[in-house]
């Protein structure tokens, strides 16, 4: 569901073309999205995390510059590994790779065909390996070289918990933040326009021709 709300938004925005997108990196991705975040709310991140330990909710505010991370205009098309006497070459995951994930088939078995897609080549001694046969901490090693690699596809923000000092890192997911904005938004026009209209009798167009400041103290006016 979230790679393609992602591909929605993009392509509604008229990012590029949905052949091209679905090769985009991940990073990629989120990278254009802040972007267009950027542009339609702004720079400022309004967010919201449970504390993993106590349960606390906390609000904090954060930045689009925050959560951009640096990476290479034109990372190498494919990146080499060696761990554990394993020689490992893979590519980075794109749009189309992710779309073959499902949920229901749980975090192992995705994160197996996502290395399937991904990995190149795995051999031992000279051999070639399965990626099905790698042992874990292989695999661990790949997904973490991976995430150096294309930084803006796993972005972390660092907490402490005001109410029992526990400190983690909250993972950021732009297309779920995005889209969470969006539709708040949504909700909010419909409900000022409905009550615009119920007092003035105006057609939807005609409210949505107002600038907000005018919208605005039309809905003060009427007590809302």
């Amino acid at each position: 569901m979230l790679p393609q709300r992602a591909l929605t938004l993009l392509l509604a925005a008229g990012a590029d073309t949905p052949e091209r997108l679905a090769q985009f990196r991940v990073g990629q991705r989120d990278e254009r999205l802040l972007t267009l975040r950027e542009w339609a709310f702004g720079p400022h991140l309004n967010c919201v995390a449970d504390c993993p330990a106590c349960g606390e909710t906390l609000e904090f505010e954060s930045t689009v510059s925050d959560v951009r991370m640096a990476t290479a205009s034109q990372p190498a098309e494919d990146f080499s590994l060696a761990a554990m006497g394993y020689e490992i070459r893979f590519r980075l995951p794109v749009c189309s790779d992710i779309d073959c994930l499902r949920m229901e088939d749980g975090i192992s078995a995705n994160h197996l065909r996502l290395l399937n897609r991904c990995v190149l080549s795995a051999q031992s001694e000279s051999s070639e390996i399965a990626v099905d046969c790698l042992p874990e901490s292989v695999t661990d090693a790949i997904s973490k070289r991976m995430a150096e690699a294309d930084a803006q596809a796993d972005v972390r923000i660092a907490l402490t918990c005001p109410a029992c000092t526990h400190g983690w890192a909250v993972a950021f997911d732009i297309t779920s933040f995005f889209w969470t904005e969006i539709t708040v938004w949504a909700m909010r026009m419909l409900r000022e326009i409905h009550l615009i209209a119920s007092e003035y009798g105006w057609s939807e167009i005609e409210i949505l021709s107002l600038n907000p400041a005018r919208r605005q103290a039309y809905l003060e006016m009427i007590g809302a």
